[in-house]
């Protein structure tokens, strides 16, 4: 099960949890209402084959995906991606991402504009909505292989904050005042 926590606001590492003390921990649905981050759990060893995955694509238009592999072996130049990673930026189409394996975490502002932190495992799938500030780090185990998925050609462009004049960045916080992320 994802695990989902307010950070304090200054981590001075951003690879460790960073829970304030006591930690406050939301539900998946206190998640989505303040952040419009949806999740969904899906078998690992079977997600190939049992049609979940397939559907959740075919329902949201996701016709391209592909695989990363975030390691230091794996990914050039390891500690200026990882620290490019965790710049504070948006997009301006959602961030898919379904974890093979490793972890790590996302973390996104919330409707007023703090930190949560998401730990994600294999298993794991988040959807970022497009317009919303967050940023990835791994955890302390330095890896995480994950699947990514686009609607279309893969656009991976990060705005950094400042973008609160980008089209999407509008739209998200319009979305978020309406109340249009109630229940996930």
């Amino acid at each position: 099960m994802v695990r989902a926590w307010y950070m304090d606001t200054d981590p001075s590492d951003q690879r460790t949890e960073h829970q304030r003390n006591p930690p406050k921990f939301l539900t998946l649905d206190e998640l989505y209402k303040v952040s419009g981050v949806e999740y969904f759990k899906l078998n690992i060893n079977s997600y190939a084959t049992d049609g979940v995955l397939d559907k959740i694509k075919k329902e949201r238009g996701y016709t391209y995906e592909d695989e990363m592999t975030c390691s230091k072996e794996c990914l050039a130049n390891y500690d200026q991606m990882l620290k490019k990673f965790f710049q504070e930026h948006l997009h301006t189409d959602e961030e898919i991402r379904f974890v093979l394996d490793g972890s790590g975490y996302f973390d996104v502002r919330d409707k007023n504009d703090e930190w949560i932190r998401i730990e994600v495992v294999a298993g794991d799938m988040i959807i970022i909505p497009s317009g919303i500030y967050h940023r990835f780090t791994l955890d302390t185990k330095d890896y995480i292989k994950a699947k990514r998925f686009f609607v279309g050609e893969p656009v991976w462009l990060p705005h950094n904050r400042p973008a609160d004049d980008m089209e999407c960045r509008k739209e998200y916080l319009k979305r978020l005042q309406s109340g249009e992320f109630k229940s996930g």
